[in-house]
């Protein structure tokens, strides 16, 4: 497979990823004044986990990208439930600690997601992967991995 540039499951880390610090601790203020010093921890475990998935996926996908299209499929398909049983382990693990709010840990982890999910979906809007090279199909070469019928 010809590789593809630029990576726009890389730009979208590159754009995303700064903000994971301030979120985490923005959402550990506000724990911490709402609740007390474990709802602030609990709360900023869930946005760290929530940013820790975010460059988790971008960089395995656009790693697997430039392998091939099988391995794209596959860690897209089965990156989701290996990140997700990431985030149960961690819940059940912190579970454990007195400190540990399932409850604030998941009024984290819901907000976190759907502001990472719809400015995804602002930057795809806006053209991110807009320059994206995918390979072309001609009469004497039918595509990486790809059968297609080719127009004279």
């Amino acid at each position: 497979m010809t590789p593809r540039s630029p990576e726009p499951e890389r730009e979208f880390v590159r754009r995303v990823a700064p903000f994971g610090a301030p979120a985490t601790a923005v959402a550990f203020v506000v724990g911490w004044l709402a609740g007390g010093l474990g709802v602030g921890w609990s709360a900023a475990i869930g946005v760290a986990a929530i940013t820790l998935n975010l460059v988790a996926s971008g960089l395995s996908v656009s790693w697997a990208g430039r392998r091939s299209d099988s391995l794209l499929f596959a860690v897209s398909g089965l990156g989701v439930l290996v990140r997700l049983g990431v985030i149960v382990g961690l819940i059940a693990g912190l579970r454990h600690f007195a400190f540990f709010s399932t409850v604030t840990f998941a009024l984290a982890v819901v907000p976190a997601t759907v502001l990472l999910l719809g400015y995804e979906m602002k930057l795809m809007a806006g053209g991110v992967g807009r320059e994206l090279r995918l390979p072309v199909a001609s009469k004497t070469n039918p595509g990486p991995e790809i059968h297609r019928e080719v127009v004279p």
